[in-house]
Parts: structure tokens; sequence; C-alpha cells
């Protein structure tokens, strides 16, 4: 075995395999002597494709809990157990595409979108033309070895899509997928050994997510007490006459938050065409709670569409950029000059005499601020606000020192509850890289996990 074929994160006590051999295929090196090199077509009794009957035709679609389950990619990517559908079809919409009923147990396979996605259906159901259903049998090879395999070529399925653009593939591509197979054993033993070793890694992911969300929550409380109770606790306290807000110290006001706006502006035209370099367009995707993340999401306007985009005002740093859509209520501070702002976003600039923009960005991100937005939207399928509703929306308004004093507090400690959540999604990723190098190190032969779990 080669030094380049071990795999750089298994644990030191994995052995490798006693032979090796070349697989043949480059990306994937040396696989152990025993093992076959098959195509996935051969691996599996049966290889299904599904399909989307007229989706605006009611007679093809029910409510009722006796029509057909119908699995979207939606439907797969919640969950690797799919046990429930949001869709269901009627036998009319069965026969309109000529759908196969597949059985529980089948492995579903994206092909297009979540490129790759394994999930297991654990319900009769028809899926659709972006899934393959993969009806295994276990003396062909073990769907449970199956799984696994298809879980680890999630990494190199771009190598046999077909767009260079949105990643695809088709039924032909995934039936002609190489498969290599060690003996029913050894199938066995890999498919339980990463059974185990996966889901102690998943519930720790699970405790350091939970983790964050606590973090997260602290993080909120923490800034929603001190935009509203203050710094002092000892400072005399009256009724805001809000319901929802309660007590807040005697010498603060309630002011409605658009009086105090000296200029307002959003971009209501088509946005121009994108292009790969030139000014920066800060989209709602961009603007998250507190910051403007600018790797999340880039995209680029023309420097002649710039004064076309930005007629209705340009950002000035300081500013602040509040969401009115998917997500609503997003907020962020404009931290830098010649940037153009997207549909679904609302620029504020608050009179300083009044309202420090840092105090206002931690106050828009407070409880009673959120609250506030949620009771005014609308919308059935995505919350929004229209403009309309924001003479309607209330600010808690310390005495302007008192704010700044408020926002260092918060930039402070909010920063200090950032880094820990920051090092816990490190530690998450390390985790999921593990996870990743355990997969491919055991499907691939790289270790022999057979004595692991005799």
């Amino acid at each position: 075995m080669t030094e380049s074929a071990r795999a750089p994160h298994a644990r030191p006590r994995f052995k490798p395999y006693p032979a090796y051999k070349d697989s043949g295929v480059e990306w994937l090196g040396e696989i152990p002597a025993g093992w076959e090199a098959k195509r996935l077509k051969n691996c599996v009794q049966r290889l299904e494709s599904g399909g989307t009957p007229e989706s605006d035709n009611f007679e093809y679609w029910t409510d009722d809990e006796s029509g057909i389950p119908w699995v979207a990619i939606s439907d797969m990517t919640r969950s690797f157990h799919v046990r429930d559908t949001a869709k269901r079809l009627t036998e009319r919409g069965l026969r309109s595409k000529r759908l196969p009923v597949l059985p529980a147990g089948t492995l579903l396979y994206s092909m297009y979108a979540s490129l790759g996605k394994v999930a297991l259906l654990e319900i009769d159901a028809v899926v659709n033309q972006a899934i393959l259903g993969l009806v295994t049998r276990d003396e062909l090879v073990s769907r449970d070895y199956l799984r696994w395999w298809l879980e680890f070529m999630q990494g190199h399925v771009q190598l046999l899509s077909s767009s260079n653009t949105q990643d695809n593939l088709n039924a032909d591509k995934v039936r002609k997928m190489p498969v290599f197979v060690p003996g029913s054993v050894a199938q066995r033993a890999i498919a339980a050994f990463l059974d185990r070793e996966t889901a102690r890694i998943d519930a720790l992911v699970a405790k350091k997510e939970r983790l964050i969300g606590l973090l997260q929550e602290q993080r909120t409380a923490l800034i929603s007490r001190a935009v509203t109770k203050g710094l002092d606790p000892t400072v005399p306290m009256k009724d805001s006459g809000v319901e929802w807000l309660g007590e807040i110290p005697a010498h603060w006001e309630v002011r409605p938050f658009t009086k105090y706006v000296v200029e307002k502006s959003d971009y209501r035209g088509k946005t121009p065409e994108k292009v790969a370099s030139g000014v920066f367009l800060v989209t709602a995707r961009n603007v998250r709670m507190g910051l403007i993340d600018y790797d999340c999401s880039q995209e680029f306007i023309a420097e002649e569409d710039y004064d076309v985009v930005m007629r209705r005002g340009v950002p000035r740093k300081g500013d602040v950029l509040f969401t009115t859509e998917a997500p609503l209520g997003n907020v962020a501070l404009v931290d830098r000059e010649g940037i153009a702002l997207a549909q679904r976003i609302i620029r504020f600039r608050m009179n300083p005499d009044h309202f420090d923009s840092r105090f206002t960005l931690f106050a828009m991100m407070s409880d009673y601020f959120q609250v506030q937005l949620l009771t005014l939207s609308t919308g059935s399928t995505a919350e929004g606000l229209k403009a309309s509703k924001l003479p309607m929306l209330w600010l808690v308004a310390p005495p302007v020192t008192e704010q700044y004093a408020i926002a260092a507090f918060l930039d402070r400690e909010t920063a200090r509850i950032d880094a820990l959540v920051a090092k816990v999604r490190d530690a998450i990723e390390r985790l999921k890289e593990l996870r990743t190098a355990l997969i491919s190190a055991a499907v691939t032969g790289k270790i022999d996990v057979r004595e692991e779990v005799a």
C-alpha cells in the first residue's frame, strides 16, 4: 500500500488490508486485492426514475392520507430516513406519468440540486424526475454498504455531472457509476462500523449545534435586555405604555422609528444583469444579523449600472440595512463604500442627535423589535413587511450618550459570544471532516475495519 493511499485522518489503531492492487481509477488509487470493480447497474435489482404530473391538475394531487406519497428533493434532504412526503398523488396522477411505486427499503439518489444525496425510503412511494430509486438485492451488494459507497461518492460525483453551470446527472450516468465491492463479510463490517462511528460523530455534532443555539439565545437575550433596560440595574423604572415591552428606565422614551430617519432608500427597479466583476451587489442573503457577509454570496453589477441602482441614495458607512423579506428583519451596518444594494433591502440613515447607528442596529436585532416585525408582516410562504408599515415601528430611546455606552458594551460582549460560536463551528467542521475521512477510508479499503465490529 502506497503512503499516499492511506487516509490522512484515520486513527493509528486501524490496520490496512494485507494486500492492494491498482483500482484503475486515478482519483481512487489502490484498493484491497480481493475487491471487485462493478458498475452501479450491476449492484442493484432495479433503477427507477420518476416524474412530476401536471402541478395545476387538481385531479392528480390530493391532501388525503390515502394518496400515494410523492418524494421531492426537499423530502429526502431533511433526513436520511424518508417516512413522509409533503405531497401525494391520486391514482389518476400516478397513471398520468406511469410512475413506478418504489417499495420501502429503496435507496433514493438525487441527480439534481443536492447532487449525490442519498436517503432511505421507509414507505412505499413514487419519486420525481430529480431522483433515482435504487431497489437493492443483498446477494448482489448489501444495501447498507452501497449507501455508504454512494455517500462517499458524493464528494466525487461532479466528475460525472453534465453541466458547467448547475451540476446535474442523468440516469445513464448513475447506472455507469463505478462501485468497488468487497466480499459480503467485509461489506457488513464496513456498514456496521460506519453506522456506529458516524452515529457517535453525529451525536457530538448535534451536541455542539445545541450549544451554538444556546449561545445565540444568550446573545439575543443580552442585546434585548441592554437596549430595553440599560446597563444600570439600580435605575428607576417606569411603565413603557407598551404591553409587549414592559418597564423601561424612567428617563428613556419610546419613539416612532421612521420619525428619526433622515434618509431612507430602497431599490425598486429590475436588477441589472450580473457581471463577473464590478460593483459588489449586497443582496438579502448577504445581510446577516449584525454584519454584511461578503463571502456567502458574491454578485456584481457593471460600473455603468451603479447610478441606476443607487439613484434613490448612495450607501454611506454607518447606514443601517434592513431586509424586508426572505429573510425578514435581518440588519447590518454599511461598513464600506462603493457597494450597491439589491431589492428587498431598505437603507436607513438615522438622525445622530437622537439615535446612534450602532445602538439602532442592536435595537433592531432585539426581541421587542423583531416581534413588531412579525406582528406587522404579511405573506403565506415568505414573511414580508410592506414599506407602508414602517411608520408603525417603535424604538426605545435612551439619551444618545447612554446609547453610545450600551453599543460599546454590546460590541464587546457580542464579540466574546461570537468568538465562542466560531470556535464551536470550527470544532463541528473538524468533526464533519473526520466523518468524511472515515467513510472514505472504510469504503475504499484504506483501513480494514473487519476486526472493529467482530
